[in-house]
């Protein structure tokens, strides 16, 4: 059934599914993403995960890359230098839980060379069931990692957009994945524009999506500006969530500390002055838009690794001013 059918098919029941929604008292997920994009085979991510834990997080999503070579191609291989080891994963794993945190184990798929607007959302391999092969092996070695260290969810995917209307091939792979580690809570990461088109939303335990929705392209935008600017993609998703009767996680929201950094969040490319505040802001009008929603079950900024400081461009928050965003929203004890 196409996600426009299935919407039309369920819309009489949006008013009972809000109902359930908003009465779940599932603990809210307070996360950040922390990414294993260290070069050194033998860096430790224990100071990180510290951090995450005294910025008032209790869920982290541990990320780490494996790679493709361009979009037709069919193999799919970790890469030493940039592809964390398994025992970096393991031990990453492992630290996080002693500190009590929730853990997501969220591996995702790069392209090693890729043009301008190539990207994983636009893998078309030369052969289907190669593809699949390979990617079934990659997605099953997380699943062992996770079963090994006691991660309590896994990624099986995200933002795989050709990919997505193929449900069998991921009814397989999810069966798979449930055989081998039954206890392990499965997620789906959907983009920002795309989780509609999502094929196989019932067979998994949570609906994931990234958030790198353009707010803005005033870049000098306020933050009620920056808090407008969510209106017209809110409302959709709430209803669209209400129709299904899932609530959504963001798996992904980051900001660039970049002159235009919410004028294009999803642009990990853009070259542009650095701007720290305009982070702040874009944080701030995030927490403002969404804080209480009654479809958002957790959030998890992007990303936790990287430098950070006054001189830092990147996305991550780290001893920037959208910390003290993020600390002030998770330390204070409500949803």
């Amino acid at each position: 059934m196409s996600p426009s059918a299935l919407l039309a098919g369920l819309s009489a029941l949006t008013i009972g599914v809000g109902a359930d929604l908003r009465e779940s008292s599932t603990p809210f997920e307070k996360g950040l993403a922390l990414g294993l994009f260290s070069q050194d085979p033998e860096y430790r991510y224990d100071e990180l995960l510290d951090e995450v834990k005294r910025a008032g997080a209790t869920h982290v999503a541990i990320t780490w890359v494996w790679w493709q070579h361009d979009l037709r191609s069919v193999e799919i291989r970790p890469v030493p230098g940039w592809t964390a080891t398994s025992e970096q994963v393991e031990a990453s794993i492992a630290k996080a839980r002693a500190l009590g945190l929730h853990v997501t184990l969220f591996p995702i798929l790069r392209l090693v060379e890729a043009a301008k607007g190539e990207w994983r959302g636009r893998i078309e391999p030369k052969d289907e069931d190669l593809w699949w092969s390979s990617y079934e092996s990659f997605v099953l070695e997380a699943t062992r990692l996770a079963g090994r260290a006691g991660a309590d969810r896994l990624s099986i995917g995200s933002e795989l957009l050709s990919r997505e209307r193929q449900r069998a091939r991921w009814l397989r792979l999810i069966d798979r994945v449930r055989t081998t580690a039954p206890d392990l809570e499965l997620m789906y990461s959907a983009n920002w524009d795309h989780y509609e088109h999502v094929s196989f939303w019932d067979a998994v335990d949570v609906v994931g999506l990234t958030a790198y929705w353009e707010l803005t392209k005033d870049l000098e935008a306020d933050v009620a500006a920056l808090r407008a600017g969510w209106r017209g993609w809110k409302e959709p998703l709430e209803r669209w969530a209400r129709v299904i009767g899932r609530p959504v996680v963001f798996t992904e929201v980051g900001y660039p500390s970049l002159d235009g950094g919410a004028a294009w969040p999803w642009d990990e490319t853009r070259k542009a002055p650095i701007d720290l505040e305009e982070q702040r802001r874009a944080y701030q009008a995030f927490r403002d838009a969404w804080y209480g929603s009654e479809i958002l079950a957790g959030v998890y900024f992007w990303n936790w690794f990287g430098f950070g400081g006054a001189d830092d461009s990147g996305y991550t928050p780290r001893n920037k001013p959208a910390q003290a965003v993020i600390e002030s929203w998770y330390k204070e004890g409500r949803r």
